[in-house]
Protein backbone atom coordinates (compact mmCIF):
# COMPACT_ATOMS: atom_id res chain seq x y z
CA UNK A 1 0.00 0.00 0.00
CA UNK A 2 1.19 3.41 0.25
CA UNK A 3 3.14 3.50 3.21
CA UNK A 4 5.51 0.57 1.40
CA UNK A 5 7.16 2.19 -1.25
CA UNK A 6 8.11 5.62 -2.57
CA UNK A 7 5.78 7.78 -4.18
CA UNK A 8 7.38 10.81 -5.12
CA UNK A 9 6.32 11.54 -8.28
CA UNK A 10 2.50 10.63 -7.50
CA UNK A 11 2.12 14.18 -8.17
CA UNK A 12 0.48 16.67 -11.24
CA UNK A 13 3.16 17.11 -13.92
CA UNK A 14 2.50 21.06 -13.16
CA UNK A 15 4.42 20.74 -9.82
CA UNK A 16 7.37 19.75 -11.71
CA UNK A 17 7.39 21.74 -14.24
CA UNK A 18 7.18 25.15 -11.73
CA UNK A 19 9.55 23.29 -9.70
CA UNK A 20 11.44 23.49 -12.52
CA UNK A 21 10.26 27.11 -13.05
CA UNK A 22 11.12 28.17 -9.57
CA UNK A 23 14.92 26.66 -9.59
CA UNK A 24 16.06 28.87 -13.08
CA UNK A 25 14.69 31.81 -11.85
CA UNK A 26 14.99 34.37 -8.82
CA UNK A 27 12.16 32.02 -6.63
CA UNK A 28 14.66 29.45 -6.31
CA UNK A 29 16.52 30.28 -2.69
CA UNK A 30 12.70 32.02 -1.60
CA UNK A 31 10.98 30.77 1.19
CA UNK A 32 7.34 30.55 0.49
CA UNK A 33 3.84 29.15 2.90
CA UNK A 34 1.13 27.47 1.82
CA UNK A 35 -2.37 26.64 4.21
CA UNK A 36 -4.49 23.69 3.19
CA UNK A 37 -7.65 24.09 3.99
CA UNK A 38 -11.29 23.46 2.76
CA UNK A 39 -14.28 25.65 1.80
CA UNK A 40 -17.40 23.50 2.72
CA UNK A 41 -18.44 20.45 4.89
CA UNK A 42 -20.09 17.39 2.86
CA UNK A 43 -23.51 17.24 2.90
CA UNK A 44 -24.58 20.05 4.14
CA UNK A 45 -22.77 19.00 7.79
CA UNK A 46 -21.79 21.40 10.28
CA UNK A 47 -18.51 20.21 10.76
CA UNK A 48 -15.79 17.68 9.28
CA UNK A 49 -13.13 15.39 10.78
CA UNK A 50 -9.37 15.39 9.88
CA UNK A 51 -7.84 12.56 8.55
CA UNK A 52 -4.73 11.22 6.45
CA UNK A 53 -1.89 12.78 8.01
CA UNK A 54 0.05 9.39 8.61
CA UNK A 55 -0.38 8.70 4.85
CA UNK A 56 1.30 12.28 4.10
CA UNK A 57 4.04 11.77 7.29
CA UNK A 58 5.27 8.65 5.73
CA UNK A 59 5.27 10.08 1.94
CA UNK A 60 6.94 13.22 3.26
CA UNK A 61 9.76 11.40 4.76
CA UNK A 62 10.34 9.23 2.08
CA UNK A 63 10.34 12.11 -0.19
CA UNK A 64 13.56 11.37 -3.09
CA UNK A 65 13.68 10.95 -6.26
CA UNK A 66 15.68 7.90 -8.05
CA UNK A 67 17.56 7.72 -11.23
CA UNK A 68 14.29 6.12 -12.74
CA UNK A 69 12.88 9.47 -11.61
CA UNK A 70 15.26 11.59 -13.19
CA UNK A 71 15.73 9.54 -16.46
CA UNK A 72 12.06 9.48 -16.96
CA UNK A 73 11.96 13.88 -16.56
CA UNK A 74 14.96 13.86 -19.49
CA UNK A 75 12.93 12.27 -21.44
CA UNK A 76 10.35 15.19 -21.45
CA UNK A 77 13.27 17.50 -22.90
CA UNK A 78 11.32 20.55 -20.88
CA UNK A 79 13.81 20.15 -17.11
CA UNK A 80 17.40 22.07 -17.05
CA UNK A 81 19.92 19.49 -16.22
CA UNK A 82 20.95 21.67 -13.31
CA UNK A 83 17.05 21.60 -11.82
CA UNK A 84 17.56 17.37 -12.43
CA UNK A 85 20.77 17.43 -10.48
CA UNK A 86 19.65 18.86 -7.77
CA UNK A 87 16.29 16.09 -7.81
CA UNK A 88 18.98 13.83 -7.73
CA UNK A 89 20.50 15.45 -3.98
CA UNK A 90 16.92 16.66 -3.09
CA UNK A 91 16.29 16.42 0.63
CA UNK A 92 13.01 18.17 2.36
CA UNK A 93 13.40 20.75 4.80
CA UNK A 94 10.77 22.61 5.08
CA UNK A 95 8.22 23.06 8.33
CA UNK A 96 5.07 21.42 8.37
CA UNK A 97 2.46 22.04 11.08
CA UNK A 98 -1.16 20.19 10.71
CA UNK A 99 -4.47 19.84 12.82
CA UNK A 100 -4.19 16.13 14.50
CA UNK A 101 -6.17 13.14 13.05
CA UNK A 102 -9.51 13.09 14.61
CA UNK A 103 -10.02 16.59 15.52
CA UNK A 104 -13.26 18.51 14.03
CA UNK A 105 -12.60 20.79 11.35
CA UNK A 106 -14.43 23.63 9.81
CA UNK A 107 -14.14 25.67 6.05
CA UNK A 108 -11.42 28.16 5.51
CA UNK A 109 -8.85 27.11 8.72
CA UNK A 110 -5.46 26.13 7.82
CA UNK A 111 -5.45 22.05 8.45
CA UNK A 112 -1.98 22.10 7.04
CA UNK A 113 0.77 24.78 6.64
CA UNK A 114 4.03 24.49 4.88
CA UNK A 115 6.81 27.02 5.17
CA UNK A 116 9.77 26.30 3.38
CA UNK A 117 11.79 26.60 0.35
CA UNK A 118 9.01 27.41 -2.57
CA UNK A 119 10.63 24.50 -4.38
CA UNK A 120 9.21 22.12 -1.98
CA UNK A 121 6.67 23.49 -0.78
CA UNK A 122 4.73 23.84 -3.97
CA UNK A 123 5.80 20.37 -5.29
CA UNK A 124 3.91 18.59 -2.15
CA UNK A 125 0.59 20.12 -2.95
CA UNK A 126 -1.02 17.13 -4.63
CA UNK A 127 -0.21 14.06 -2.70
CA UNK A 128 -1.21 16.64 0.59
CA UNK A 129 -4.36 17.20 -1.27
CA UNK A 130 -5.36 13.55 -2.39
CA UNK A 131 -5.38 12.07 1.27
CA UNK A 132 -6.85 15.02 3.08
CA UNK A 133 -9.77 14.88 0.29
CA UNK A 134 -10.57 11.12 1.32
CA UNK A 135 -9.21 10.15 4.57
CA UNK A 136 -11.50 13.68 5.96
CA UNK A 137 -14.44 12.77 3.66
CA UNK A 138 -14.40 9.08 4.72
CA UNK A 139 -14.19 9.80 8.36
CA UNK A 140 -16.41 12.98 8.05
CA UNK A 141 -19.18 10.23 6.78
CA UNK A 142 -18.74 7.30 8.70
CA UNK A 143 -18.92 10.05 12.24
CA UNK A 144 -22.43 10.79 10.76
CA UNK A 145 -23.52 7.51 10.03
CA UNK A 146 -22.37 6.27 13.69
CA UNK A 147 -24.22 9.03 15.45
CA UNK A 148 -27.50 8.09 13.16
CA UNK A 149 -26.83 4.76 14.83
CA UNK A 150 -27.54 6.40 18.49
CA UNK A 151 -24.74 4.19 20.19
CA UNK A 152 -25.62 0.71 17.88
CA UNK A 153 -21.86 -0.42 16.54
CA UNK A 154 -21.33 0.33 13.08
CA UNK A 155 -19.07 -1.99 10.58
CA UNK A 156 -17.45 -0.49 7.76
CA UNK A 157 -18.74 -3.42 4.84
CA UNK A 158 -17.56 -1.38 1.52
CA UNK A 159 -14.26 -2.78 0.71
CA UNK A 160 -16.18 -4.12 -2.95
CA UNK A 161 -17.44 -1.00 -4.06
CA UNK A 162 -14.25 1.23 -3.03
CA UNK A 163 -12.28 3.24 -5.94
CA UNK A 164 -9.65 0.61 -6.28
CA UNK A 165 -7.15 -0.79 -3.63
CA UNK A 166 -5.85 1.99 -1.61
CA UNK A 167 -9.70 3.89 -1.44
CA UNK A 168 -10.27 0.43 0.20
CA UNK A 169 -7.29 0.14 2.87
CA UNK A 170 -7.50 4.17 3.87
CA UNK A 171 -11.18 4.27 3.50
CA UNK A 172 -11.34 1.62 6.52
CA UNK A 173 -8.51 3.18 8.31
CA UNK A 174 -10.76 6.91 8.26
CA UNK A 175 -14.26 5.38 8.89
CA UNK A 176 -12.24 3.54 12.06
CA UNK A 177 -11.33 7.38 12.53
CA UNK A 178 -15.22 8.84 12.58
CA UNK A 179 -16.24 5.86 15.09
CA UNK A 180 -16.64 2.64 12.98
CA UNK A 181 -15.86 -0.35 15.12
CA UNK A 182 -14.51 -2.77 12.31
CA UNK A 183 -14.12 -3.13 8.62
CA UNK A 184 -14.88 -6.04 6.10
CA UNK A 185 -11.12 -5.56 4.83
CA UNK A 186 -8.85 -8.08 6.30
CA UNK A 187 -5.35 -6.42 4.59
CA UNK A 188 -6.30 -2.98 6.87
CA UNK A 189 -6.46 -5.63 10.13
CA UNK A 190 -2.96 -6.35 9.14
CA UNK A 191 -1.90 -2.97 8.12
CA UNK A 192 -3.23 -0.60 10.27
CA UNK A 193 -4.92 -3.00 13.37
CA UNK A 194 -8.43 -2.09 12.25
CA UNK A 195 -10.63 -5.38 13.52
CA UNK A 196 -12.01 -7.27 10.46
CA UNK A 197 -15.55 -8.08 10.74
CA UNK A 198 -17.78 -10.48 8.95
CA UNK A 199 -20.66 -13.21 8.82
CA UNK A 200 -20.77 -14.98 5.41
CA UNK A 201 -22.35 -14.57 1.77
CA UNK A 202 -25.73 -15.96 0.40
CA UNK A 203 -23.58 -18.47 -1.78
CA UNK A 204 -22.25 -20.02 1.34
CA UNK A 205 -26.08 -20.60 2.07
CA UNK A 206 -26.84 -21.68 -1.45
CA UNK A 207 -23.08 -24.46 -1.50
CA UNK A 208 -24.90 -26.70 0.90
CA UNK A 209 -28.25 -28.93 -0.02
CA UNK A 210 -29.93 -26.49 2.35
CA UNK A 211 -30.06 -23.70 4.48
CA UNK A 212 -30.19 -26.13 7.51
CA UNK A 213 -27.16 -27.35 6.61
CA UNK A 214 -25.49 -24.49 5.60
CA UNK A 215 -26.13 -22.36 9.32
CA UNK A 216 -25.34 -25.99 11.15
CA UNK A 217 -21.54 -26.00 9.25
CA UNK A 218 -21.34 -22.49 9.41
CA UNK A 219 -21.77 -22.75 13.51
CA UNK A 220 -19.87 -25.42 14.24
CA UNK A 221 -17.03 -23.88 12.77
CA UNK A 222 -17.28 -20.57 14.66
CA UNK A 223 -19.62 -20.68 17.47
CA UNK A 224 -17.64 -18.04 19.32
CA UNK A 225 -19.66 -15.55 16.38
CA UNK A 226 -22.32 -17.36 14.62
CA UNK A 227 -23.79 -14.50 12.98
CA UNK A 228 -26.38 -16.18 10.05
CA UNK A 229 -27.28 -14.69 7.11
CA UNK A 230 -31.15 -15.27 6.72
CA UNK A 231 -32.49 -13.59 3.65
CA UNK A 232 -31.19 -15.72 1.31
CA UNK A 233 -34.84 -17.29 0.68
CA UNK A 234 -37.44 -16.39 3.03
CA UNK A 235 -36.22 -14.02 5.99
CA UNK A 236 -39.89 -15.29 8.38
CA UNK A 237 -40.47 -18.74 6.79
CA UNK A 238 -37.09 -20.42 6.78
CA UNK A 239 -34.01 -18.32 7.66
CA UNK A 240 -35.26 -17.42 11.00
CA UNK A 241 -36.84 -20.90 11.71
CA UNK A 242 -33.33 -22.85 10.37
CA UNK A 243 -31.31 -20.32 12.38
CA UNK A 244 -32.93 -20.46 15.75
CA UNK A 245 -33.03 -24.71 15.12
CA UNK A 246 -29.12 -24.58 15.09
CA UNK A 247 -28.60 -22.20 17.88
CA UNK A 248 -30.80 -24.31 19.76
CA UNK A 249 -28.70 -27.10 18.84
CA UNK A 250 -25.62 -26.42 18.99
CA UNK A 251 -25.62 -23.24 21.75
CA UNK A 252 -23.18 -21.24 20.36
CA UNK A 253 -20.87 -18.54 22.44
CA UNK A 254 -22.24 -15.46 20.50
CA UNK A 255 -24.92 -15.95 18.04
CA UNK A 256 -26.94 -13.32 15.86
CA UNK A 257 -28.87 -12.87 12.36
CA UNK A 258 -27.81 -11.11 9.55
CA UNK A 259 -30.90 -9.54 7.21
CA UNK A 260 -29.63 -7.59 3.98
CA UNK A 261 -32.59 -6.78 2.15
CA UNK A 262 -36.37 -6.39 2.73
CA UNK A 263 -38.45 -3.96 4.92
CA UNK A 264 -35.99 -3.39 7.81
CA UNK A 265 -38.07 -2.16 10.15
CA UNK A 266 -40.54 -4.87 9.63
CA UNK A 267 -38.12 -8.19 9.56
CA UNK A 268 -36.44 -7.18 12.60
CA UNK A 269 -39.34 -6.31 14.67
CA UNK A 270 -40.80 -9.74 13.61
CA UNK A 271 -37.01 -11.51 14.38
CA UNK A 272 -36.74 -9.81 17.83
CA UNK A 273 -40.42 -10.58 18.61
CA UNK A 274 -40.05 -14.34 17.65
CA UNK A 275 -36.17 -14.96 18.97
CA UNK A 276 -37.55 -13.73 22.36
CA UNK A 277 -40.47 -15.78 22.35
CA UNK A 278 -38.18 -19.04 21.53
CA UNK A 279 -36.11 -17.63 24.30
CA UNK A 280 -32.92 -16.37 22.30
CA UNK A 281 -33.46 -12.66 23.82
CA UNK A 282 -29.16 -12.67 23.39
CA UNK A 283 -29.34 -13.89 19.79
CA UNK A 284 -28.22 -9.96 17.59
CA UNK A 285 -29.95 -8.61 14.54
CA UNK A 286 -27.32 -7.26 12.40
CA UNK A 287 -28.64 -5.23 9.54
CA UNK A 288 -27.28 -3.95 6.00
CA UNK A 289 -27.60 -3.01 2.65
CA UNK A 290 -27.36 0.23 0.66
CA UNK A 291 -27.55 1.87 4.14
CA UNK A 292 -26.35 5.78 5.10
CA UNK A 293 -27.29 8.05 7.85
CA UNK A 294 -30.76 9.03 6.95
CA UNK A 295 -31.90 5.17 6.65
CA UNK A 296 -30.51 4.28 9.81
CA UNK A 297 -32.22 7.09 11.64
CA UNK A 298 -35.26 6.89 10.14
CA UNK A 299 -35.60 2.97 10.77
CA UNK A 300 -34.82 3.84 14.52
CA UNK A 301 -37.51 6.01 14.56
CA UNK A 302 -39.98 3.56 13.06
CA UNK A 303 -38.77 1.39 15.81
CA UNK A 304 -36.89 -1.23 13.84
CA UNK A 305 -34.95 -3.94 16.05
CA UNK A 306 -31.73 -3.79 15.46
CA UNK A 307 -28.23 -4.27 17.52
CA UNK A 308 -25.50 -3.42 14.67
CA UNK A 309 -25.12 -2.05 11.21
CA UNK A 310 -22.97 -2.71 8.67
CA UNK A 311 -22.67 -0.09 6.07
CA UNK A 312 -21.10 -0.29 2.44
CA UNK A 313 -20.88 1.90 -0.87
CA UNK A 314 -22.36 4.88 0.74
CA UNK A 315 -20.16 4.91 3.52
CA UNK A 316 -16.55 4.07 1.36
CA UNK A 317 -17.57 6.31 -1.59
CA UNK A 318 -19.30 9.30 0.42
CA UNK A 319 -22.01 8.56 -2.06
CA UNK A 320 -24.05 11.30 -1.28
CA UNK A 321 -21.48 14.11 -1.83
CA UNK A 322 -18.17 12.24 -2.92
CA UNK A 323 -16.44 15.08 -3.14
CA UNK A 324 -14.09 16.83 0.27
CA UNK A 325 -12.69 19.67 -1.85
CA UNK A 326 -9.53 20.81 0.51
CA UNK A 327 -7.58 23.10 -1.73
CA UNK A 328 -3.94 24.54 -1.18
CA UNK A 329 -2.88 28.19 -1.16
CA UNK A 330 0.12 30.16 -1.04
CA UNK A 331 -0.18 32.87 1.65
CA UNK A 332 3.65 34.03 1.92
CA UNK A 333 6.48 34.22 -0.43
CA UNK A 334 10.19 35.58 1.06
CA UNK A 335 11.38 38.80 0.23
CA UNK A 336 14.44 40.41 1.08
CA UNK A 337 14.66 37.62 4.07
CA UNK A 338 11.08 38.03 5.42
CA UNK A 339 7.93 36.26 4.54
CA UNK A 340 5.40 39.09 2.73
CA UNK A 341 1.67 38.11 2.61
CA UNK A 342 -0.25 36.83 -0.20
CA UNK A 343 -3.53 36.00 -1.20
CA UNK A 344 -5.77 35.30 -4.14
CA UNK A 345 -8.41 37.36 -5.41
CA UNK A 346 -11.49 36.53 -7.08
CA UNK A 347 -15.13 37.53 -7.91
CA UNK A 348 -16.26 34.51 -5.83
CA UNK A 349 -16.19 35.52 -2.70
CA UNK A 350 -15.77 31.85 -1.46
CA UNK A 351 -12.42 31.66 -3.61
CA UNK A 352 -10.08 34.20 -1.49
CA UNK A 353 -8.16 33.62 0.23
CA UNK A 354 -6.60 34.86 3.75
CA UNK A 355 -2.94 35.76 3.54
CA UNK A 356 0.00 35.51 5.91
CA UNK A 357 1.86 33.16 8.04
CA UNK A 358 -0.99 31.91 10.38
CA UNK A 359 -1.93 29.95 13.70
CA UNK A 360 -5.92 28.38 14.16
CA UNK A 361 -6.76 29.10 18.34
CA UNK A 362 -9.96 26.96 19.26
CA UNK A 363 -11.62 28.60 22.28
CA UNK A 364 -13.31 26.15 25.22
CA UNK A 365 -15.60 27.23 27.60
CA UNK A 366 -14.07 26.44 30.68
CA UNK A 367 -17.02 25.46 32.86
CA UNK A 368 -19.12 22.57 30.26
CA UNK A 369 -15.84 21.99 27.94
CA UNK A 370 -17.50 22.88 24.75
CA UNK A 371 -15.99 24.40 22.03
CA UNK A 372 -16.83 28.28 21.47
CA UNK A 373 -15.19 29.57 18.31
CA UNK A 374 -11.68 29.13 16.48
CA UNK A 375 -9.78 32.21 15.43
CA UNK A 376 -7.49 32.20 12.65
CA UNK A 377 -4.60 34.17 13.47
CA UNK A 378 -1.17 35.78 12.57
CA UNK A 379 1.61 33.41 13.98
CA UNK A 380 3.31 36.13 15.80
CA UNK A 381 0.14 37.99 17.69
CA UNK A 382 0.35 36.37 21.42
CA UNK A 383 -2.30 33.64 22.25
CA UNK A 384 -5.15 34.40 23.89
CA UNK A 385 -4.64 35.22 27.77
CA UNK A 386 -7.74 34.84 29.24
CA UNK A 387 -8.94 38.61 29.29
CA UNK A 388 -12.47 39.03 27.49
CA UNK A 389 -11.46 38.00 23.83
CA UNK A 390 -14.30 39.44 20.95
CA UNK A 391 -14.86 37.61 17.94
CA UNK A 392 -17.19 38.37 14.94
CA UNK A 393 -18.72 36.50 11.86
CA UNK A 394 -16.24 37.08 9.10
CA UNK A 395 -19.89 36.87 6.68
CA UNK A 396 -21.66 39.47 8.98
CA UNK A 397 -19.52 41.35 10.93
CA UNK A 398 -22.40 42.85 12.85
CA UNK A 399 -22.62 39.41 14.48
CA UNK A 400 -19.94 40.53 17.96
CA UNK A 401 -19.72 38.23 20.84
CA UNK A 402 -17.11 38.40 23.81
CA UNK A 403 -15.91 35.25 25.26
CA UNK A 404 -15.01 34.86 28.73
CA UNK A 405 -13.54 32.16 31.17
CA UNK A 406 -11.94 30.39 28.27
CA UNK A 407 -9.64 27.82 27.52
CA UNK A 408 -7.61 28.80 24.56
CA UNK A 409 -5.75 25.64 22.63
CA UNK A 410 -3.80 25.86 19.27
CA UNK A 411 -4.72 23.73 17.00
CA UNK A 412 -1.42 23.23 14.40
CA UNK A 413 1.25 21.20 15.73
CA UNK A 414 4.60 21.28 14.75
CA UNK A 415 5.35 17.83 12.19
CA UNK A 416 8.62 18.60 10.84
CA UNK A 417 11.24 21.18 11.14
CA UNK A 418 13.21 22.15 8.54
CA UNK A 419 12.43 18.65 7.44
CA UNK A 420 13.16 16.62 10.62
CA UNK A 421 9.94 14.84 11.77
CA UNK A 422 9.47 15.93 15.50
CA UNK A 423 5.90 14.56 15.92
CA UNK A 424 5.25 11.34 18.23
CA UNK A 425 2.60 9.83 15.75
CA UNK A 426 -0.36 8.22 17.46
CA UNK A 427 -1.59 4.69 17.63
CA UNK A 428 -4.96 4.28 15.66
CA UNK A 429 -7.12 3.65 18.75
CA UNK A 430 -5.90 6.98 20.05
CA UNK A 431 -6.92 8.93 17.09
CA UNK A 432 -10.47 6.98 17.11
CA UNK A 433 -10.60 7.72 21.08
CA UNK A 434 -9.71 11.88 20.17
CA UNK A 435 -12.09 11.60 17.29
CA UNK A 436 -14.95 10.51 19.87
CA UNK A 437 -13.77 13.39 22.29
CA UNK A 438 -13.38 16.15 20.44
CA UNK A 439 -16.95 15.67 18.70
CA UNK A 440 -18.02 15.70 21.86
CA UNK A 441 -17.03 18.96 22.31
CA UNK A 442 -19.05 20.26 19.74
CA UNK A 443 -22.91 21.28 20.64
CA UNK A 444 -25.67 19.36 19.85
CA UNK A 445 -27.13 22.29 17.31
CA UNK A 446 -23.84 21.49 14.90
CA UNK A 447 -24.05 17.67 15.28
CA UNK A 448 -27.40 18.23 13.34
CA UNK A 449 -27.93 17.21 9.93
CA UNK A 450 -30.17 19.03 8.33
CA UNK A 451 -29.43 23.07 9.27
CA UNK A 452 -26.82 23.12 11.24
CA UNK A 453 -25.65 25.71 13.54
CA UNK A 454 -22.89 27.47 11.75
CA UNK A 455 -20.10 27.30 14.43
CA UNK A 456 -17.78 30.51 15.03
CA UNK A 457 -14.39 30.56 12.71
CA UNK A 458 -12.95 33.83 13.11
CA UNK A 459 -9.81 36.17 11.89
CA UNK A 460 -8.29 37.93 14.41
CA UNK A 461 -8.34 41.85 13.72
CA UNK A 462 -4.46 42.15 12.72
CA UNK A 463 -5.61 39.26 9.79
CA UNK A 464 -8.86 41.21 9.03
CA UNK A 465 -7.11 44.34 8.44
CA UNK A 466 -4.64 42.51 6.44
CA UNK A 467 -6.51 40.72 4.28
CA UNK A 468 -8.51 44.47 4.07
CA UNK A 469 -5.16 46.18 2.91
CA UNK A 470 -4.50 43.40 0.67
CA UNK A 471 -8.02 43.28 -0.75
CA UNK A 472 -7.61 47.50 -1.46
CA UNK A 473 -3.86 47.39 -2.35
CA UNK A 474 -4.91 44.62 -4.92
CA UNK A 475 -8.45 45.45 -6.19
CA UNK A 476 -6.86 49.23 -6.89
CA UNK A 477 -4.13 47.89 -9.19
CA UNK A 478 -6.17 45.78 -11.13
CA UNK A 479 -9.22 47.92 -11.80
Amino acid sequence: MLNDYNLTMLTDFYEITMANGYFNSEIRDQEACFDLFFRKVPDGGGFAIMAGLEQIIAYLRRLSFTEEDIEYLRSKNCFSEGFLDYLRDFKFSCDVWAVPEGYPIFPYEPLITVKGPAIQAQFIETFMLMQVNHQSLIATKANRIVRSAQGRPVMEFGTRRAHGADAAVYGARAAYIGGCVGTACAIADRNHFIPALGTMAHSWIQSFDSEYDAFYRYTELYPQNATLLIDTYNVLKSGLPNAIKVFKELKPQNMGIRIDSGDITYLTRECRRILDEEGLKDCKIVISNSLDEYIIRDVILEGACIDSFGVGERLITAKSEPVFGSVYKLSCIGRNGKLEPRMKISENVEKITNPGFKKVVRFFDKETGKALADVIMLREEPMPDGKPYEIFDPNAVWKRKVLENYEARELLVPIFQKGEFVYKEPEIEEIKKTCREQVDTLWGSILRFENPQTYYVDLSKPLWNLKHDLLNKYGADNL
